[in-house]
């Protein structure tokens, strides 16, 4: 049966932006040579040459579009490739010296420097975990001490982070498929908890590839494709988040106006006493 057209409250709904990193070491590497993802060299695999001109390319793409000016909040996961990514598409520019805030990132992080990015003019920045790449065995997939993104990263808050060692890395075990799948579901659940309304997620391939294809079951297929197709380096996909059950805490604003006849004494009771007077004397 063909789905007709839907209608959602819109204090139960938010834009999200969705973005993969732009190409690391380990996309190069694992091109040539699938078991190349095993190679401790490329541990927490930082952006080449190539992705930082993708990254140069989306941060255009956002400015020229005055998609950017919406965003109330970027959450990246805490690894050097999204982090780069997050800073350079939605950061301030390149940073400038004497500038009162800590930069989002220092001159020089990974294996491909670049500039300083200022933290003025932009949204901040949230380090989360339950939105990183598919853990275990792929030492790329393994991030580093918190205290050194902290040094890397200083405008990027990092309090979401409970340890400052990777706890979620398993040299021996792959992370489950449906391990994945459900984290990608707490991860939506944790957005809709959030007061912002539209906020930007710079993830991974696996994480976000998992989490999309779990929606467009109800959609025809068009739709259903431009929500489940797989994401490119640095790609960008805009969807609306929504709280169709109400799981989340009431919204604190609301953009609805209830109507009706307001409560007190100009509510018009007392015409309502006068009329019910007049028929009673009437009968």
């Amino acid at each position: 049966m063909e789905q007709g057209p839907t209608l959602l409250p819109l204090q139960h709904c938010k834009i999200i932006h969705l973005v993969r990193h732009a190409q690391g070491y380990h996309n190069v590497a694992g091109e040539i040579d699938m078991a190349s993802y095993n190679d401790y060299a490329l541990l927490d695999a930082s952006l080449t040459p190539n992705g930082w001109n993708q990254v140069a390319r989306l941060r255009k793409h956002v400015v020229d579009t005055g998609l950017g000016s919406g965003i109330e909040l970027v959450v990246v996961s805490p690894l050097t490739r999204t982090l780069q990514t997050a800073v350079g598409v939605f950061g301030g520019g390149e940073f400038v010296d004497g500038e009162i805030a800590p930069p989002l990132m220092v001159n020089g992080v990974g294996k491909s420097p670049h500039p300083a990015v200022s933290s003025a003019r932009c949204p901040p920045f949230l380090a989360l975990e339950l939105c990183r790449e598919h853990t275990g065995v792929h030492p790329c997939d393994k991030r580093n001490p918190i205290s050194r993104y902290k040094l890397e990263f200083p405008g990027v808050d990092f309090s979401e982070i409970e340890t400052d060692e990777d706890e979620w890395w398993n040299a021996d075990i792959r992370e489950p498929d449906e391990d994945l799948c459900q984290r990608g579901v707490e991860f939506l659940k944790w957005l809709l908890r959030r007061d912002e309304k539209e906020i930007a997620v710079v993830s991974h391939s696996g994480f976000l590839t998992h989490m999309v294809t779990l929606f467009g079951d109800d959609c025809g297929d068009t739709v259903q494709q431009e929500i489940r197709s797989r994401f490119a380096n640095c790609a960008l996909r805009t969807v609306i988040l929504t709280d169709k059950n109400g799981f989340t805490k009431k919204p604190s604003q609301s953009i609805n106006f209830p109507g009706g006849v307001p409560p007190g004494p100009s509510s018009g009771s007392h015409l309502k006493d006068k009329i019910e007077r007049s028929l009673s004397q009437k009968n």
